[in-house]
């Protein structure tokens, strides 16, 4: 009876990772607490036991890889050591060449196998299947059970492999000092709260915080408790009931819906994967603000955006942060082309050639377009420019694509955000309405944007792993209904039945386009209330939140990258 006891509260069960909706996480985070608050004025110990709780964490929600992990904590930390230990250049470009290409190489062996031995099927007419090297060697060496035939995702595995990388970059730059403590360096890695969905936090803005003295005022105790019951309503009472109750049985049963309900589906999709995310990143930053550690907002009222541009520095900025300074600058960003411009610009396009339908067409025609695009290019400078400008942003935003999935939904939907980037920057030279204050013309701007990143999602929330066939065919199914089914009755039937849902995302778009300075005001308003009257709103908040879910726990959508 003990020893089931403890298997339930130390072993790893893949249906019920430690997630921030969990009853159990707070029990974790609780105990974590309560040993924190013994430790945290002794620096050394409390990395050490922040590291140790951090890798639990990781093996409650991912198991045995919790080794991946290890693995890419002691590869950086030792990386890190020696590039600040050698001068020579070209010893320095070895070595972050060495953690890049080794962190990548494991990201893509995990997160893409299945995309391209689909490709390479597709491509050469063979039937090679992904053998799981890795679950043989377990299974003969340690008498495991693992489907060799299958490999799963290590939960964010992009995150951790971003971050450590970043770390990387930033001490052969010489931006940050190498980490001499691997217990200090292994807590940056595997930093539990942000770990396993963000945000994506960089050496430079984590790593000194360590050394710092423990600090927590009572203005920044109350913003943690909001964060947390912010998020956690963002997720439980928004996003996973516009899921449950609409989104996910269209896009299970599109043929079940008229063109309206598929539209709304993706409105409501627009909402639900932000108010996960966000949520997400709200309890993240809350939990690690208890704990003394400040971590970046990812989020700045997306929907509030004007163009693309503006959506894209207000969506999962760490993210768009990172792709700027560690793909998109290296590049050469908006000043000139690079190695890497041409190189990618040759893969991707040579890629896409030859998995499409008609190789040889689609090879003249892109032949044809770059052609033309050289020509101009060695003319006129000023084209130059923009034509290298815009193919390093397609490249960064198709590449961003491909980091949320191995599918070519992600893909396209990468590709299409890229290119109304592009469309953007030339519609603003010569739109009359680019300066406009007026609240029509803001109001038009912001709903165009909205829809236009809704219908985007429809590729996003396709997206699937293992098939990409799957994915595609989800888009076809709905793109049929959305182009071709409405009928006015059904309309009515929708709005009768689904009410609820309408409300739901009606409120969370009157609360998301609140204006900062209200935002504010609440939120002060609760940090503000004294501590009894915080406890009485946490526990009413509480109860009302659970009161509101409506099937089993929904994990965050997230996870899967």
């Amino acid at each position: 009876m003990f020893n089931e006891y403890l298997k339930e509260i130390f072993g790893f069960h893949p249906g019920h990772p430690l997630i921030f909706t969990e009853f159990y996480f707070w029990v974790f985070f609780a105990f974590v607490m309560c040993i924190f608050s013994m430790l945290h004025q002794r620096r050394v110990a409390r990395s050490t036991f922040l590291f140790a709780v951090s890798i639990f964490f990781y093996w409650k929600t991912s198991g045995m890889f919790f080794l991946l992990l290890i693995f890419a904590t002691l590869l950086d930390y030792f990386i890190g050591i020696s590039l600040e230990k050698t001068e020579k250049q070209w010893k320095r470009k070895a070595l972050v060449g060495s953690s890049i290409f080794i962190n990548l190489a494991n990201l893509i062996y995990f997160k893409y196998a299945f995309f391209f031995t689909d490709a390479y099927n597709k491509v050469f007419h063979t039937d090679y299947k992904v053998f799981n090297f890795l679950a043989h060697w377990s299974n003969e060496s340690f008498h495991t059970g693992f489907d060799v035939w299958d490999i799963l995702l290590p939960v964010g595995v992009s995150f951790f492999t971003f971050q450590s990388i970043s770390y990387s970059v930033e001490v052969y730059r010489k931006e940050i000092r190498a980490v001499r403590n691997i217990l200090d360096f292994g807590f940056y890695v595997s930093y539990f709260p942000q770990l396993v969905a963000g945000p994506i936090v960089k050496a430079n803005e984590f790593v000194p915080q360590i050394y710092e003295k423990y600090k927590l005022t009572r203005y920044e105790f109350g913003l943690a408790i909001f964060w947390i019951l912010n998020g956690l309503i963002k997720k439980l009472v928004i996003g996973d009931y516009l899921a449950v109750n609409f989104i996910d049985r269209v896009f299970d049963y599109p043929e079940n819906y008229t063109g309206f309900g598929v539209l709304w589906a993706l409105l409501f999709y627009s909402v639900q994967v932000y108010a996960d995310f966000s949520g997400y990143t709200d309890i993240a930053i809350g939990v690690s603000l208890l704990m003394g550690f400040r971590l970046p907002m990812n989020f700045n009222s997306p929907y509030k955006a004007k163009n693309v541009a503006e959506f894209w520095r207000r969506w999962h900025m760490s993210l768009s942060n990172w792709l700027k300074d560690y793909l998109y600058i290296p590049l050469g960003g908006n000043k000139k082309g690079t190695f890497g411009t041409f190189f990618w610009s040759f893969i991707i396009i040579g890629f896409v050639i030859l998995i499409s339908d008609d190789p040889g067409l689609f090879a003249i025609i892109a032949g044809s377009v770059a052609l033309v695009l050289g020509i101009l290019a060695w003319i006129f400078l000023p084209v130059r420019k923009a034509i290298i400008t815009n193919i390093n942003l397609m490249i960064t935003m198709v590449l961003g694509g491909l980091w949320h999935g191995a599918s070519w939904n992600f893909v396209i939907w990468g590709a299409l955000n890229g290119a109304a980037l592009v469309v953007y920057k030339f519609w603003r030279k010569v739109s009359p309405y680019e300066q406009s204050t007026s609240w029509i013309v803001n109001t038009w701007k912001i709903t165009i944007t909205f829809l236009f990143i809704s219908f985007t999602r429809l590729f996003f929330r396709a997206g699937d792993r293992k098939n990409t066939g799957n994915g595609m065919e989800t888009v076809d199914r709905m793109w049929k209904q959305l182009t071709g089914n409405w009928d006015g009755n059904a309309i009515v039937k929708i709005l009768g039945n689904h009410w609820e849902v309408f409300i739901v995302f009606t409120v969370a778009m009157v609360i998301h386009l609140l204006p900062v300075k209200v935002k504010e005001w609440y939120r002060n308003v609760f940090i503000q209330t004294p501590v009894y009257g915080q406890v009485a709103i946490v526990v009413i908040a509480v109860f009302l939140i659970f009161q509101s879910i409506s099937s089993e726990l929904q994990t965050f959508i997230y996870f899967q990258f």
